[in-house]
C-alpha cells in the first residue's frame, strides 16, 4: 500500500510548488495510472514515494512504513523503473542483477530463476554478458524492469515505462503489471500514454501544477457519463 499525507515539495526557495498538499491513498491488488500535464509534478511525487527527494511537509509510507522514519526498511518495500537510467554501465547485465540481488538479500536459486524467466521474456539472453554500456536505450529499460523486481517487492513503481520499448516488449510488460497486482501487490506507474492507462487500471489520479484534482476508478470520474480516459482527462485538467 501507498500512503500520501498532505505531501508538499517545492523548488526555488519556495517559489515553484511541485507538490501541493498531496493526499491519497493506493490500496493492494491495484494498477494505478498517475497521470498529468507535462510539468504537473508526477515525477516529483514519484521520487518523493521512493525516497530520492524529501518532503517539505508531510509524510509518505509503503506499507505502513514511514519513509522519513526508516528509509531502509520502506525502500525494501518497492522495486522502481525510472525514466532515465544511471546504471553501472562497465558491469554486464548479469553483473548489475546480481549486484541488485546481493543488494536485497536474494538468495542464489530466486534470483537464477528470475533472471532466467526475463531475460528470456525480453529477449536479453545474449546481451546479458555484454557491458551495460554498449545497451541500446530499450535494453536498458528492459534491464531495469528485470532488477526492480528481482526481490519479488510488493509495490512495483515505474515512471513513464513504456517509453523506448518495442511493441513486444510493452505487452509483455503490461502483462507483468497485471500480475503484479492480481497477486495481491500494488502497481504504481505513471504515463502520458492514456489509452494503455485506461486498459490497463484499476484506479487513476490526475494531478495538475502539484495538486490531486482527481482519484479513483474509470467509473467514478465518469459518473456516468460514456467518456473515454482521454477526454475525463481533457475535461478535468480545464476545469481545474
Amino acid at each position: 500500500m501507498i500512503c500520501f499525507e498532505n505531501v508538499s515539495k517545492s523548488y526555488n526557495g519556495g517559489r515553484v510548488k511541485a507538490v501541493d498538499r498531496l493526499s491519497m491513498e493506493i490500496g493492494q491488488g491495484k494498477v494505478f495510472a498517475f497521470i498529468g500535464p507535462n510539468g504537473a509534478g508526477k515525477s516529483t511525487a514519484i521520487k518523493l514515494m521512493t525516497g530520492i527527494l524529501s518532503p517539505d511537509e508531510g509524510r509518505v509510507c509503503l506499507d505502513g512504513i514511514d519513509m522519513a522514519k526508516d528509509p531502509i526498511a520502506a525502500k525494501h518495500t518497492f522495486g522502481f523503473v525510472p525514466d532515465t537510467f544511471d546504471m553501472y554501465e562497465r558491469l554486464t547485465g548479469v553483473e548489475y542483477l546480481n549486484f541488485l540481488g546481493d543488494l536485497y538479500g536474494v538468495s542464489a536459486p530466486d534470483r537464477k530463476r528470475h533472471m532466467e524467466k526475463y531475460l528470456a521474456l525480453f529477449s536479453l539472453e545474449d546481451a546479458a554478458y555484454q557491458q551495460i554500456r554498449s545497451y541500446s536505450h530499450g535494453m536498458k529499460q528492459k534491464l531495469a524492469i528485470t532488477g526492480a523486481l528481482i526481490h519479488d517487492p510488493s509495490i512495483w513503481v515505474l515512471d513513464e515505462p513504456m517509453v523506448g520499448l518495442d511493441p513486444q516488449s510493452v505487452f509483455f510488460l503490461k502483462e507483468e503489471m497485471r500480475r503484479h497486482a492480481d497477486a495481491g501487490k500494488t502497481v504504481f506507474f505513471s504515463t502520458h500514454v492514456l489509452d494503455v492507462a485506461e486498459r490497463l487500471c484499476d484506479e487513476v489520479g490526475i494531478i495538475k501544477r502539484g495538486h490531486l484534482i482527481a482519484k479513483g476508478t474509470l467509473e467514478e470520474l465518469r459518473g456516468g457519463a460514456d467518456a473515454s480516459l482521454e477526454e475525463l482527462f481533457l475535461e478535468l485538467v480545464e476545469e481545474a
